[in-house]
């Protein structure tokens, strides 16, 4: 029998003194510092160990010589595209006409404009640049109303900073954070899929003004630009903001200071006076009258006035302080894009006033609400947009950093902090705000009076609508297999049609920035699929028949924009034919006579505007040269068709914007911007009194109608059982439907009505339903209701400003 032995096992205390164990280190403040740096600093300080990895010095502009050139395209292609755009706009006998005149135009001008067109091209930086510019700076109606765009801003997340002086000083210091990473070169590349974009335009930002003259505007620039221009009632304040190396000199806390004392003083000034004063208002003149004021203004070089309009003209850009507290969207837009009328004891006192339409101007009201106008000329929305997001971002993040001092940050270096420095080195800076104080002459003061009245004709001619839709947005268009900007294209037409009954010429731009000095080409969103769509949604048509007219016309409409945005569009390459051909009849109009010299008066600007040229009688009785008659393309109803557009639309935003629009560009028109986010749809729409309200209430119930269709084609169909056919005697028992005394139907028709979606929208008809648009309606005036606050004074001091000229304003908190 095998026998098992057991181990005796030892004690505790023996098995741990048998055990071998590590040698612990002395414990000392040397040892733990010495562990401490042991770790990487990644690990020991993860935020503050985190940079922009696209931003670096030079990087910039770094990708610019490396742009393709905006191609010219094939004019065969470019004639077949515009007949293409313009089928579903004309009846068969229009488009026969115009058929004709396009061959006519490829027998005979086309070709030698086109050659013509090569080699101006030849040395440019693309051959559309200075065309488009003309077309801007040639304009000579007001821009306000009919060319600057606006910007809407998200309220501040952090609701405490939502008053308008804290609101205001972010802004301004994330402003000045973007000026300098433009400067510096440090603004990492807009990129489209990891292609590179043009970065020109960041460069005409900042410092630059629209300057009227008697032969057209001209943009002027000071790109060494240090100081900022406030507007509080009209009034003008300027102050210093950045030093030689553009490295901020004031901190945020004494902005914020600066800014409620400009806007103490302002309010002090009687309302009589303030409107003598309120010069801005001239920047929405007519530009030959404007061009002729600011000679007035400029009469005595180094004047008061000249001085006044040198340091506004510089500025990096202007800051527009309003004393209104907006409730509404579409008051916000209002305010945004033209500013209030109102008028006080015979005084215009709304914010119209306080405005300077030649330049870009950050706008904040008295509770907050904050939003960009900007002069469109040099830029377009694509690079605004990219400063009101990068400016939006940087204040949130810089809150944070309060909060956590180790927050990431947008920049690759930042400016030294200004309280921290000698103020010697700031080199001759005024961190002091100045008001500037004009020698308002009588020609100018009744020039201001009409100038304002005839503004507030122009706002009182305009209405604004504003559609917060939140059913679904970005993320259900994309689910359902829909590009977005298409299926929101699609809602303009159809809305339209639904109210009108008719197709008109739509526009929509797209970037062309992926070339060199690329600015936009023109999208042409109506189309044989899209009437075809508009057409079947408001017939008595199945579901699944309009989803899938619908299908059509979105694809064709991503077809369109992609050829659009590698530039072989229509409209920009037509439109600089017809500037060369303009350019013609000038030099021949203009050239001198062999039998008399012409006059100085008699010289016309070489830079041509859009509108069609005014041909003067020749002195000479000289015969036309060749092109002097007007080419058939550009003489056939088509193309003035094609260049009056009925809905101007755009699409810029991201989730910083709460809303962006602009004026209509035609009198019987609408301005449609919106805003597509992943779940929901903001649009601004304005009009000069068209049913505006009308048309975005359409544009709702369209939306809703959409949805119920794509539940209704989405949805497995039902199996139901079947039932033997009633008797006669039974089928008129049922007859016809019940009619009880307090107005409602038969159980058994709201059974059925309760079976459809919760929209209760009904086909082709749902624009009568009247009672879900006034609950959405009081729903929506409920939402946008807001609250603000008001601030208290700041004593001031008179002295003379900078240079001699304004009045310098003492902070007693300094």
């Amino acid at each position: 029998m095998a026998v098992r032995t057991f181990t005796r096992p030892t004690s505790l205390n023996g098995t741990l003194a048998l055990a071998t164990m590590p040698e612990e280190p002395a414990r000392s403040p040397q040892a733990a510092k010495d562990s401490a740096q042991a770790y990487p600093e990644s690990s020991k300080n993860p935020l503050g160990a985190y940079t922009n990895p696209a931003s670096r010095p030079g990087i910039t502009f770094a990708s610019q010589d490396s742009l393709p050139e905006l191609p010219i395209p094939d004019l065969e292609s470019t004639c077949q595209k515009y007949l293409d755009s313009l089928r579903p706009l004309q009846t068969p006998k229009e488009h026969y006409e115009t058929k004709a005149a396009v061959a006519e135009f490829l027998r005979g001008d086309g070709p030698e404009l086109q050659e013509k067109l090569r080699k101006y091209a030849k040395g440019k930086a693309n051959y559309i640049e200075q065309f488009w510019y003309d077309s801007y700076l040639n304009y000579d109606n007001p821009v306000v109303l009919n060319l600057n765009p606006f910007f809407l801003l998200e309220d501040d997340p952090t609701p405490a900073r939502n008053n308008q002086v804290t609101r205001a000083a972010s802004l301004v210091v994330s402003a000045l954070a973007f000026v300098r990473a433009v400067r510096k070169e440090e603004l990492p590349p807009d990129t489209v899929r990891g292609q590179p974009l043009d970065m020109y335009q960041y460069s005409r930002l900042f410092g630059t003004a629209r300057i009227p003259t008697e032969a057209g505007c001209q943009i002027g620039q000071d790109p060494a630009a240090k100081h900022i221009v406030v507007l509080a009632h009209g009034q003008f304040y300027w102050f210093d903001v950045l030093d030689d190396n553009s490295d901020l000199i004031i901190s945020e806390k004494n902005l914020a200071l600066n800014l409620q004392v400009i806007i103490d003083d302002a309010a002090q000034v009687p309302i009589q006076d303030a409107a003598r004063g309120a010069v801005g208002v001239l920047t929405t003149e007519n530009r030959k009258i404007w061009s002729g004021l600011r000679d007035v203004l400029q009469r005595d070089e180094g004047s008061n006035n000249s001085e006044c309009l040198s340091i506004v003209d510089s500025a990096l850009f202007v800051l527009c302080l309003d004393y209104t507290e907006p409730a509404t969207g579409s008051a916000l837009c209002m305010n945004m894009l033209c500013g209030t009328s109102r008028v006080e004891r015979g005084v215009q006192v709304g914010t119209c006033t306080n405005r300077w339409y030649d330049k870009l101007q950050i706008i904040v009201c008295k509770n907050g609400s904050a939003g960009i106008n900007f002069e469109h000329t040099g830029v377009d929305g694509h690079t605004v947009l990219r400063f009101a997001s990068d400016v939006y971002t940087d204040t949130i993040l810089r809150f944070a950093r309060t909060i956590n001092g180790q927050a990431p940050s947008l920049w690759a270096s930042t400016s030294p902090d200004p309280s921290k420095r000698d103020p010697a080195s700031f080199g001759d800076a005024q961190t002091t705000p100045h008001k500037l104080e004009w020698d308002m002459e009588p020609e100018l003061g009744t020039a201001l009076r009409f100038a304002e009245t005839r503004l507030a004709d122009l706002i009182q001619q305009s209405e604004f609508a504003t559609l917060d839709f939140s059913a679904y947005g970005k993320t259900l268009m994309t689910g359902s297999g829909f590009s977005p900007d298409a299926f929101v294209q699609m809602a303009f037409q159809a809305a339209y049609y639904g109210l009108y009954g008719r197709i008109e010429c739509v526009y929509e731009p797209a970037m062309t920035k992926a070339f060199y000095h690329g600015r936009t080409e023109a999208i042409r969103p109506v189309t044989d699929e899209s009437v075809e769509f508009v057409r079947t949604f408001w017939a008595d048509q199945p579901a699944q028949a309009k989803i899938d007219a619908l299908r059509k016309a979105c694809e064709r409409h991503v077809a369109v924009t992609r050829e659009c945005a590698k530039a072989r569009g229509h409209d920009r390459h037509l439109y600089a034919l017809y500037c060369l051909w303009q350019r013609g009849q000038e030099a021949f109009w203009d050239a001198p006579s062999p039998v008399t010299s012409p006059s100085p008066s008699s010289t016309v600007s070489p830079t041509t505007s859009c509108s069609p040229p005014r041909l003067r009688a020749s002195s000479s009785g000289r015969s036309s040269p060749p092109l002097a008659h007007m080419p058939a393309l550009f003489g056939d109803a088509g193309w003035e068709r094609m260049n009056t557009t009925v809905l101007s639309t755009s699409n810029c935003g991201n989730p910083s914007l709460r809303h962006f629009g602009f004026g209509p560009t035609s009198g019987d028109g609408f301005g449609l911007g919106y805003i597509i986010k992943d779940g929901s749809v903001a649009i601004c729409a304005s009009s000069k009194h068209r049913q505006t309200e009308r048309f975005v209430e359409g544009l709702e119930a369209y939306f809703l109608e959409v949805r119920k269709l794509l539940r209704q084609t989405q949805r497995a169909p039902s199996v139901r059982p079947s039932l033997p056919p009633p008797e006669p005697s039974e089928r008129r028992k049922r007859r016809g439907r019940n009619i009880f005394s307090d107005g409602l139907r038969s159980s058994r028709v709201s059974a059925v009505s309760s079976d459809s979606d919760d929209e209760g929208l009904g086909g082709y008809g749902f624009f009568d339903a009247g009672l879900l648009q006034s609950a959405l309606r009081a729903s929506r005036e409920e939402e946008e209701t807001q609250e603000g606050q008001a601030g208290g004074a700041t004593p001031v001091q008179q002295v003379r400003g900078r240079r001699g000229v304004g009045r310098k304003l003492t902070l007693v908190d300094y």
